[in-house]
């Protein structure tokens, strides 16, 4: 069982485990590559790029998470809203919430 009731519980855990601007970085970059990659694989109507939109995402994001913020991706134990964190802090960096 999650200890998170809901998003709003867990995205302050989240913005925690990525207080390193490296691994914050690392994850915009693989963010906009996963945009990028889901762009191509709609316009090429080829679907072997979303495997790469995934190996991008999830590649940058655990650079940070193992070699700069030194823990373990949230993805692992809470894959949902991991990845709606992952798109609310991309929000939150665009808009200047959040320090790129």
């Amino acid at each position: 069982m999650s200890r998170f009731a809901s998003f709003r519980e867990f995205y302050p855990f989240y913005l925690g485990e990525h207080a390193h601007p490296v691994s914050r970085r690392l994850h915009f970059i693989g963010s906009c590559g996963v945009l990028v990659l889901v762009a191509t694989a709609a316009w090429q109507r080829n679907p072997w790029w979303l495997l790469a939109a995934l190996v991008c995402g999830y590649g940058f994001a655990w650079v940070g998470h193992f070699f700069f913020e030194k823990n373990r991706p949230a993805t692992f134990r809470h894959p949902l809203y991991s990845f709606l964190g992952d798109w609310m802090m991309f929000k939150d960096i665009l808009i200047g919430r959040i320090p790129f």
